[in-house]
């Protein structure tokens, strides 16, 4: 299948403050081309592009798909570990009927908010993984383990047949790899575990850290150490590739630490300022070299998974609290949420940029918007006026999984059906149970 989009404003995201005028060309699963089509180039499709912004679909480095099951529920809680308490049984009751439908919801929402690439961290990945190839994009799915290393043990060992029905999946969009859920949920043995496994396999070792002061406090207490300082010290950190959750609360040391490990900060606005965590120093990272990619964490505790709205709060917030005079700018907002997102899960040779042989994981955005008139800045525009309802059609793979907002591949009024009828189920369940503590 060919498919040209024609006269589209392109913002490739190969240097700061590029754009131009062009057409993309999309062979199969790649981008034959970004330039001035030819008589060569036979499609058979043509898309009118002349008043779409077309970028690279976006990448959620950290998030937890089923959550949006819980969507506004228990806002408002004083603390992260408030929260925690009243989320954590209601994760218990969860089956894989629920993990599936919930996943649906996630997928679409992301698909209608430019999102191809996901980083999930969450249970029944059996569920999760089925509903990523119903939906069509892609995701590294992180095996989550909680407690000591019998009950993590016991979770690697349910989620082989998970790999074996997964993993050589010929699309390629789907890749597994290991999720300590937090310093505060697993013991050390877990991490130990986890590492290895990360290690041997060549998976991405994706866990919460630094979320909070009271998780700072509590880990100078227990471990004598840090949070990451501690990962550091008994060896999680060393050659694997480590994807790390929120970051709030680094201390100058772990910043130095961080420069010797191919670690990746996920960055969760959204999230932190809701749940009171704080604001993590994005600007200083950056300043100091450290590679920032973009999550929207769950829905339970966003309350969505809109990556235009995660930008905007990125930037505006990266240029209120930051400790130096440099203010994050769109360009660098906007590579959080692709190219380094890319990079942080090892497809940057795959996706995060439109160039020739890229895959076609292509965002177009509709420029008719009183909000985006005049458009003068595309990259300014994009990250303080677009919204998520503005992406029109996208593509993953060189495959359309929405045109005209249009959900192909989910069918949007089933998905919403099923979500509420478990969620109703989920909460009939809940009356009399007893929560048992996971560390």
């Amino acid at each position: 299948m060919k498919t040209l989009i024609a006269n589209a404003l392109v913002v490739p995201m190969t240097k700061e403050g590029y754009s131009l005028r062009a057409d993309i060309g999309i062979d199969g699963k790649h981008i034959a081309f970004v330039g001035k089509a030819d008589a060569s180039f036979q499609p058979d499709r043509v898309i009118d592009a002349s008043s779409f912004l077309a970028m690279p679909a976006l990448v959620n480095a950290h998030t937890h798909l089923s959550m949006g099951l819980m969507r506004n529920y228990k806002d408002d809680m004083p603390t992260l570990q408030e929260w925690l308490a009243e989320i954590f049984p209601i994760e218990d009751l969860l089956d894989e009927r629920n993990i599936l439908f919930a996943s649906r919801l996630g997928i679409m929402e992301s698909i209608q908010s430019g999102v191809t690439t996901v980083a999930d961290m969450y249970f029944n990945q059996h569920s999760t993984a089925k509903a990523i190839l119903e939906g069509g994009i892609r995701a590294s799915i992180g095996i989550t383990l909680f407690g000591d290393l019998r009950q993590s043990k016991e979770r690697v060992k349910k989620s082989e047949t998970l790999l074996r029905d997964f993993r050589d999946h010929p699309d390629n969009r789907i890749r597994f790899d290991y999720a300590p859920h937090a310093i505060y949920t697993c013991r050390e043995e877990t991490y130990r575990y986890a590492h290895a496994l990360a290690k041997d396999h060549g998976a991405i070792l994706h866990t919460h850290l630094s979320e909070t002061r009271k998780e700072m406090e509590d880990s100078i207490s227990t471990f004598g150490d840090t949070p990451l300082s501690y990962l550091s010290r008994i060896g999680c950190l060393a050659d694997i590739k480590s994807l790390l959750a929120h970051c709030v609360h680094l201390t100058e040391e772990e910043l130095i630490i961080l420069k010797d490990h191919n670690a990746t900060i996920v960055h969760n606005p959204s999230s932190n300022t809701k749940l009171s965590s704080g604001l993590a120093p994005v600007s200083k990272f950056l300043e100091q070299g450290l590679q920032v990619a973009l999550g929207t964490d769950g829905a339970s505790s966003n309350n969505n998974l809109n990556m235009f709205e995660e930008m905007h709060i990125a930037s505006l917030i990266g240029r209120v609290y930051t400790p130096t005079n440099t203010k994050l700018t769109p360009y660098q907002v906007l590579s959080m949420a692709t190219t380094n997102g890319a990079k942080a899960l090892g497809l940057d040779a795959r996706i995060g940029r439109l160039e020739a042989g890229m895959e076609a994981d292509i965002l177009l955005l509709d420029l008719q918007k009183s909000h985006l008139t005049p458009l003068n800045d595309p990259f300014s525009a994009l990250v303080y006026a677009a919204q998520a309802s503005d992406v029109d059609t996208l593509f993953c793979q060189g495959k359309m999984l929405m045109q005209n907002r249009k959900m192909l591949t989910l069918k949007e009024e089933d998905v919403l059906r099923d979500v509420n009828s478990c969620w109703a189920d989920v909460l009939s369940r809940k009356q009399g149970y007893v929560h048992q503590e996971r560390l």
